[in-house]
């Protein structure tokens, strides 16, 4: 299964990886500000300068991702041809892998045949395919540990062992300082894992408490960095201002509007410049955040429509915007399906298991939160695919004869 997916990803590869090559902006295609902080790390400036020129230090990206790409590119070269293939690669062997934690927490909860069947349409599936091998970016790697981590949270359910948590708390904090936004997830998975301890009379908080502190000792040094840099206390990114203000300014002819942010806006890039980075990003939350103020019902508006466009790829049918997004329409009949099939998936599973369903539902409609009240992305529910799609695939396939799931009451089993 994994070999078969990771074939079909570096054929796909060949006809995507010259646009890593392209030398406009300065290769800005190559990674964007992933790479562009990879180089400063590569060059001996440390993780600093996000965009088009020497900025100074910088926090708009977690380090782990920067840091692996900075390993590359001193091994294989800044911006090269060898970089580009190894990169894109890696993503695709990452997205792969996500074939086995899939198959396992299917099998866990819905038995064999959706196990099989989910693994083998992860391996097919067109967006797990395309947009690791397209873009060179920390989602992928996310959405590989976002599935591990809901596959560990099943099993330290019933589990009162220290190192299990500690391991379970380790791994949230990697995965935090590889993408923060999987920590919408966090409060769900383990507060499901210390229900289910709890509904079984063991106890819950000392694990909990061990898998907290691990996840702490992981994120701090970052923490602790950002402080000593900056002087102020940066969790892990400090670019949710910019992306309150580029999704919430009065446009909505896209859900990234080509202009916003310093990225295409020259005005917008000096400022930046101007500023600096920390400043820059106060200066637009407080720009998104008055505009929010002073227009209530156009932000009402706008975060239904980013809503529905994280749930069924549709934004707009002008002529314009379709011209600038000519694969819309495609995605918006194969989001909108498996949309649909995910729901038909979990409606089943409430009538088998209420309990279990609301646990899906919660990590699926809270992990995409940020994109609904700043603005969404092609990639924004990459991390949650993997149980979108299982969900869809039991909504087809049904359970295996005999399979078993986690009870809603008092720890025993109720089959499927």
């Amino acid at each position: 299964m994994v070999l078969v997916a990771l074939a079909i990803r570096l054929v796909v590869m060949g006809f995507l990886y010259p646009e890593q090559l392209d030398p406009e902006r300065d290769h800005w295609r190559f990674g964007y500000e992933n790479a562009r902080l990879a180089r400063s790390i590569a060059e001996g400036r440390g993780l600093s300068s996000p965009l088009f020129e020497d900025t100074g230090p910088s926090a708009w990206m977690t380090p782990v991702y920067p840091y692996l790409i900075a390993g590359v590119f001193k091994v294989f070269g800044i911006y090269s041809t060898a970089s580009a293939f190894v990169l894109l690669s890696i993503q695709a062997l990452i997205s792969a892998l996500t074939c086995l934690p899939i198959f396992l927490f299917a099998r866990k909860l819905f038995g064999a045949r959706v196990a099989w069947w989910s693994g083998w349409a992860w391996a097919v599936f067109p967006y797990a395919i395309y947009f690791p091998v397209e873009r060179i970016w920390g989602t992928w790697l996310s959405t590989l540990l976002v599935s591990i981590l809901f596959l560990m949270s099943l099993y330290v359910e019933k589990s009162t062992r220290f190192w299990h948590w500690i391991g379970f708390g380790v791994l949230w904090g990697f995965a935090a300082l590889n993408e923060p936004l999987v920590m919408a997830a966090w409060p769900f998975m383990t507060g499901w894992s210390c229900y289910r301890l709890s509904r079984q009379k063991l106890r819950w908080a000392a694990p909990l408490l061990a898998s907290v502190l691990a996840l702490f000792v992981v994120v701090a040094p970052w923490f602790v960095r950002n402080y000593s840099v900056f002087g102020r206390v940066i969790p892990f990114r400090d670019t949710l201002g910019l992306e309150l203000h580029v999704g919430n300014h009065g446009d909505l002819s896209h859900w990234h509007p080509y202009w916003s942010g310093p990225w295409h806006n020259p005005e917008e890039w000096q400022a930046f410049k101007d500023l600096g980075e920390v400043r820059y990003m106060d200066r637009e939350k407080q720009r998104g955040a008055a505009f929010i103020r002073s227009h209530p019902g156009w932000f009402v508006v706008a975060t239904v429509r980013r809503f529905g466009y994280i749930w069924t790829g549709f934004w707009s049918l002008d002529k314009e915007y379709l011209a600038g997004e000519p694969l819309d329409l495609a995605n918006f009949f194969v989001c909108t399906a498996l949309t649909i099939l995910m729901l038909a998936g979990l409606r089943r599973l409430w009538k088998k298991n209420y309990a279990l369903a609301v646990y899906f539902a919660l990590i699926l409609f809270f992990v995409p939160l940020p994109f609904y009240i700043t603005h969404p992305e092609v990639y924004a529910r990459r991390q949650i695919d993997p149980l979108i799609l299982v969900l869809a695939v039991y909504a087809v396939a049904g359970s295996s004869a005999g399979s078993k799931t986690l009870s809603s009451g008092s720890g025993r089993c109720a089959a499927i």
